[in-house]
């Protein structure tokens, strides 16, 4: 492991914002987070939105910035990539702002039923060779539905037609509610109307510069 990697680990244990729960919790679905996030985390009662592989947290930085009264929850799995996050949030003082080491899989173990309101999920892996781990399968769906508040959005904003596809299907089999849906936000021009999509992440940017279009869907959980 390189001495940067290590120097992000042992940094990453001195952020408040950022929760790393053992294995043996998330397993054990006891963390004492659960139904807790507002009342320990932001002390506050707003509304919980989470995006789901954050990477290095662009995304969730963003949307805190433009909804200081709602408050985000970044969530991935690489430590090293969430120290980018969370020294931000950290060093720029934003309350509004967590992030949350884990793997995505176990994500109902940390968060009580109705504790979220919405999800984002940005560039998420595709996984063209294995349904159950995109991130919008039925499986994952059934994963939010024990946390999300009925009728909860999900979002998914990707450079995959493959991804984007799928979830729409995923939407219509299920009989979801589809809020939208957009084959190209930037040509569109769709982007330059709102705010949030018009955010653009580092791997955003360099899927535009090599000419692929960005989709975005938004539908309804129940």
């Amino acid at each position: 492991m390189s001495k940067n990697k290590l120097f992000k680990f042992a940094e990453n244990e001195t952020f408040s914002c950022l929760i790393q729960p053992t294995t043996e919790q998330m397993l054990a679905g006891n963390h004492p987070l659960k139904g807790n996030w507002r009342r320990d985390v932001f002390h506050n009662s707003n509304p919980i939105v989470l995006e789901l592989g954050c990477g290095k947290g662009e995304y969730t930085i963003a949307l805190a910035q433009r909804n200081p009264d709602v408050n985000y929850i970044g969530v991935d799995i690489k430590g090293a990539r969430l120290w980018k996050g969370a020294k931000f949030a950290t060093q720029n003082a934003m309350p509004n702002v967590a992030f949350l080491r884990t793997r995505i899989d176990f994500i109902k173990a940390i968060f009580a039923p109705g504790e979220v309101s919405e999800i984002w999920i940005t560039f998420a892996d595709p996984q063209p060779k294995s349904e159950n781990r995109r991130l919008t399968s039925p499986v994952f769906l059934d994963r939010y539905r024990a946390f999300l508040t009925p009728g909860g959005i999900v979002n998914l904003k990707t450079d995959s037609t493959l991804l984007h596809e799928y979830t729409l299907e995923v939407v219509r089999s299920q009989g979801l509610e589809l809020l939208e849906a957009n084959a190209d936000i930037y040509g569109s021009g769709r982007a330059g109307e709102d705010d949030i999509l018009s955010v653009k992440t580092y791997y955003e940017s360099k899927f535009l510069a090599e000419g692929l279009p960005i989709t975005y869907l938004a539908f309804r959980l129940r």
